[in-house]
């Protein structure tokens, strides 16, 4: 803010175009004149005019100063405005008169701001306030009509550059209030209440700003909202003239703050204080000019020391002598200026440090003030407000400075204070200190040992209201548009492959294709011998002609060899229908059964042909194959069953027919994603979410992932890309910003750490309340404790139910999607629950375990979190997910020693006994957690294991129960598998045979599926169907030895069932 050394002065011009209004003595012949200043200097006077003859006045009056001079620098344009005064002089009344008298008409301020915005040249209607008694003051409230000045501001060239313009900042701080202050204060005893805090004046020096317009106030009713700013100057002669042009303090809801008193149990206190206390309000603002280096500097201060004091003080007003002269003895104006109720303010200016933050604003306690806590908080040793109010009671001594606290603080030599310079130790040393004041000649002055007067502030709990913004934010936020720039530059938009049939479909499709290219050359043939006919134009032909020709037709191929030539095409694709289609490997002994099965293949080869014929011919062709009875979201059950029971060859089979019937949807790619994720093949799941982020840049789970897994390799750059994209796709996302703040964890970046956090912290609250945070300048930042991890059980409560649905917003239900398949990650808010916790569920869910491990880490460290029930369910899934048994083990026995009716507790123990092979505990597990009255998370799978542990331990009449319980709750291939093998082993045959038959439908490449359909077939003597099924089970590598074995007994005591017989 040191501006104007070394650069050419810019003059500034200021014309007094027109006054309106201004005849306030009608009747009587008066002149009037307008005064112009600036910086406490006049500017110049307009020439006198008569005010008598008209209300408006051509002044044409024109004066100006140079910016860039030794006293006109950049940061008085920001603060300080020109002051227009309005004179008045009246005829003389006597002629013994001397002098006409004159009268102050009002005041009014022109901002110079816009000037510092690149404007060289504005044009403003200037309101005169009017002085107390004056003329004005009558004329207005009669009429209710202010005087006004046309007013135009112009500077010869731009003051900033481009490039200046553009790297420059502003600074302003407000001081609205100090709340519920001492009782003692009292406004018989006058009194200046003075503030002072320090900003960069350069990369070597500071500048201390004092603000001393504190008003002392009863309580009785609540300060107006909004109410206008005051300049930081000295008193003007008219109210209201102090007053910043269109600048007002607006209402902020206690939750938007990000100062310290938001809690519950101090928004009452605030309550109380800010209508029933004693208050002193300053309501002034200060504005100061950053050029890049200085705003450099700002941002090195608060990386180094995030607290910012801010200092506050009462001193007595100056007295006067007998006679009504002003004081001048040196040893009075010290004893004067003693200061007193000397207390001070931390503010965190962090906040200020978050990617496109531009205010803060909140309330902050006041405490006494003491060098040793000044020097642990701040690393700052000496106080700026004792030595500031001593240089302004000497420049008091003479005459009153024109505006307190306007100008940077001066050493008695004229030098501005320096950042390495130190000043008197003069500052109040807390109890036990043992340092010693630098100057013993002022040690008269230092306050009580214990800070009497400070520790009031803190029995009163007075706080005092802050609001410090920057024009621009000093780190800049990348724009979503660039992020998604960014995101579409790493992960390109890339066609689909063609899909290629196999196995049996493809054997079908060559068929098809050779059918249509046989048919094509019976055209070309046909076109041959009986095109000239056709060309002709002659009358269809009657069936003797027809048959004629079909006979030529046929005589012509077999002559030429073409028929044979055919044969031989359509052979090769016959036989791939016979052996994967029809499945017949084997040559038949029994006629009967050839003929059967030729006919079976005639009429399937004939179908096919037409099919493939009506493709040719006709321009739409109608398919009028039956839709599949399983969708993608049933496809996607079973396939977890499938990683349920280790079996991830049928898991990957089932993810890719997912792919095969819709390529274009990112939920597949994403659960392929989390598959590959629990293989550790880590490489495809990138791969995967990359994949589904090309198809879909909004995709959240995908994006998180994606920055998740290149952060695990390494690529910090891009998996910051990956989780800023993330919180611009949805900054509601609890888990988004906490893995974001994650990230910056692992980076040692606390600053953006702590706002992700923060940030995540307003998101749950607002999702646990039902409501969406409003919308703020510096995002949704709410702080009601310095640690960012806050999950205070006063803000996260149990039975929000689907209010809280959406908590993290990234795996919405699709429309037509089955509710009763579970969708882990749309589960509704969890009690008493912390933005870690909600991000390791998370994480668990998709596999991600290294990043689970650090967000459970996180969660020790949260207040109000810590080892409690849901720490430690986490902690165990994600120690049986790394085959961590006997410590999964222990946690699960803490999580049951915090609340042994947790239903998912005991359904997990029973998991992990399930794995270690300890049937018998597992199914003790498993019935107490169907007996309690809440469900599990996840009931599906209790019932699928304990339904194989009946089958195993003989309950055959339990096991059909629990495995219906599980076809009602979630119906699969298993579930109704299970049925089956209960009823058969029951002897219902029939029900048996309905339920596998079910099964078969939902999965028929189940081969013990068909192993069961085959014993029921032997069981009813159906020879043809056991035949089938159990080529089906063999086909399908049948691994189960004792059902095999049992089939084969079983055929061997029938007779029949094997084809091999």
């Amino acid at each position: 803010m040191d501006q104007g050394a070394g650069e050419k002065p810019v003059p500034i011009q200021i014309t007094v175009l027109r006054g309106k209004n201004m005849g306030v003595n009608k009747g009587e012949s008066a002149l009037n004149f307008v005064r112009a200043e600036f910086n406490s200097i006049i500017l110049g006077e307009s020439q006198k005019l008569n005010a008598s003859a008209d209300l408006t006045l051509e002044y044409n009056f024109t004066c100006s100063f140079d910016c860039f001079g030794e006293t006109n620098t950049l940061d008085d344009l920001a603060h300080k405005p020109v002051i227009l005064t309005a004179v008045e002089i009246l005829p003389k009344e006597q002629k013994k008169q001397k002098e006409e008298k004159t009268t102050v008409l009002g005041q009014g301020v022109v901002d110079l701001l816009p000037l510092l915005h690149g404007q060289r040249s504005f044009t403003s209607t200037v309101v005169l306030h009017p002085t107390p008694g004056s003329p004005a003051e009558s004329a207005s409230q009669e009429d209710n009509s202010k005087p006004s000045l046309d007013v135009t501001i112009c500077a010869t060239e731009p003051l900033l550059s481009d490039a200046q313009l553009s790297s420059s900042n502003l600074l302003r701080v407000l001081v609205e209030a100090a709340y519920a202050v001492p009782d003692v204060w009292s406004p018989a005893a006058p009194a200046s209440y003075v503030v002072g805090f320090q900003v960069p004046l350069s990369a070597e020096k500071d500048q201390v700003l004092l603000l001393s317009k504190g008003l002392l106030k009863t309580g009785g009713e609540k300060e107006p909202l909004p109410r206008p700013k005051k300049w930081p100057l000295g008193p003007l002669l008219a109210p209201g003239a102090d007053c910043i042009p269109g600048a007002f303090i607006e209402a902020d809801p206690i939750e938007m703050e990000s100062g310290e008193l938001t809690g519950m149990e101090d928004r009452e206190f605030r309550t109380e204080a800010e209508v029933d206390r004693k208050r002193v309000c300053w309501d002034t603002e200060r504005r100061c000019f950053l050029d890049a280096e200085t705003a450099a500097c700002l941002t090195r201060r608060i990386t180094h020391c995030r607290l910012w004091p801010v200092e506050i003080g009462r001193v007595p007003q100056t007295g006067l002598s007998r006679g009504g002269k002003p004081a001048r003895d040196k040893a009075q104006v010290e004893d004067e200026a003693q200061l007193s109720f000397h207390g001070v303010v931390y503010v965190d200016l962090a906040p200020l440090l978050y990617p496109g933050v531009r205010r803060i604003h909140g309330a902050y306690s006041l405490h006494p003030f003491y060098e040793a806590d000044m020097q642990d908080k701040t690393k700052r040793s000496t106080s700026i407000l004792r030595e500031g109010v001593r240089q302004l009671r000497q420049q008091g001594v003479g005459r009153a400075p024109p505006s307190v606290g306007s100008a940077p603080c001066r050493t008695a030599s004229g030098k501005t204070l320096d950042k390495g310079a130190k000043g008197p130790k003069e500052a109040t040393k807390k109890p036990g200190t043992q340092e010693k004041s630098l100057l013993p000649e002022i040690s008269t002055d230092v306050d009580t040992p214990e800070n009497i007067e400070g520790q009031m502030y803190t029995e009163a709990r007075t706080y005092i209201v802050i609001e410090i913004a920057l024009e621009k934010p000093l780190v800049p936020k990348r724009p979503p548009e660039e992020l998604a720039k960014r995101v579409r530059e790493l992960i390109a938009a890339r066609p689909l492959a063609p899909r290629r049939p196999a196995g049996a479909e493809r054997a079908v499709q060559q068929y098809q294709d050779q059918v249509a290219s046989v048919a094509a050359h019976l055209l070309e043939q046909y076109q041959q011998l009986f095109g000239h006919a056709l060309a002709s134009g002659s009358h269809q032909l009657d069936p003797t002609a027809q048959e004629e020709r079909k006979t030529q037709l046929i005589g012509e191929l077999n002559y030429s060899g073409k028929y044979f030539a055919f044969k031989e095409q359509l052979k090769h694709s016959v036989v791939r229908i016979v052996r994967e289609k029809m499945l017949c490997t084997e040559p038949f002994r029994d006629q009967e059964r050839l003929q059967a099965f030729l006919s079976q293949l005639y009429v399937f080869l004939v179908d096919e042909m037409h099919v493939a014929l009506n493709k040719t011919f006709l321009a739409d062709p109608q398919d009028d194959r039956p839709p599949s009875q399983v969708d993608c979201t049933q496809l996607r059950h079973f396939a977890r069953e499938a990683q349920l029971n280790q079996d991830y060859q049928l898991a990957a089979t089932f993810y890719q027919e997912r792919l095969a019937r819709d390529q274009r949807n990112p939920e597949h790619w994403f659960d392929y994603g989390v598959f590959h994720m629990l293989t550790r093949d880590y490489l495809k799941a990138e791969e995967c979410f990359r994949e589904a982020v090309s198809i879909s840049p909004v995709h959240l789970p995908s994006l998180l992932m994606c920055g998740i897994l290149a952060e695990m390799a390494g690529r910090t750059e891009e998996a910051q890309t990956y989780l800023e994209g993330a919180t611009c796709v949805d900054p509601t996302s609890v888990v988004a910003w906490t893995l974001s703040g994650l990230f910056y964890e692992g980076r040692e970046d606390t600053i953006q750490a702590e706002m992700a956090f923060l940030e995540g912290n307003a998101q749950l609250r607002a999702a646990v309340a039902g409501t969406r945070p409003a919308e703020r300048e510096f995002g949704a930042k709410v702080q009601e404790e310095p640690d960012s991890g806050s999950c205070d059980s006063s803000t996260t409560t149990a039975g929000v139910g689907e209010k809280t649905q959406s908590i993290q917003g990234i795996r919405p239900v699709t429309p037509g999607q089955n509710p009763s398949i579970p969708q882990p990650l749309c589960t509704p808010l969890r009690p008493n629950t912390s933005i870690y916790m909600e991000t390791a569920h998370f994480l668990l869910e998709n596999n991600a375990l290294q990043m689970a491990q650090r967000a459970l880490a996180q969660e020790l460290l949260c207040p109000g979190g810590g080892p409690r029930c849901s720490y430690h369910l986490a902690l165990a899934r994600l120690q049986l997910m790394s085959g961590e048994f006997s410590s999964a083990e222990v946690s699960l026995q803490k999580a049951l020693k915090d609340d042994i009716e947790s239903p998912d507790t005991w359904a997990w123990l029973g998991h992990l006994h399930y794995l270690k092979g300890n049937y018998s505990q597992a199914q003790e597990c498993y019935e107490r957690t169907l007996d309690f009255v809440k469900d599990a998370a996840d009931p599906h799978t209790v019932y699928l294991r304990l339904g194989q542990i009946y089958l195993q331990e003989k309950q055959f009449e339990k096991a059909k129960i629990t495995h219906l319980q599980a076809c009602k709750s979630s119906a699969s291939c298993l579930s109704w598998l299970g049925v089956g093998a209960a009823c058969y082993r029951l002897g219902e045959l029939t029900e048996a045979e309905d339920a596998l038959t079910e099964a078969n439908a939902l999965n028929n490449t189940d081969a013990e599926v068909w192993g069961y359909l085959s014993l029921v077939c032997l069981q009813t003597g159906r020879q043809l169907e056991a035949e089938q099924t159990y080529k089906y089970a063999m086909k399908l590598n049948l691994q189960k030895e004792t059902l095999l074995q049992e089939i084969k007994d079983l055929q061997a005591q029938v007779g029949f069932g094997n084809p091999c017989f």
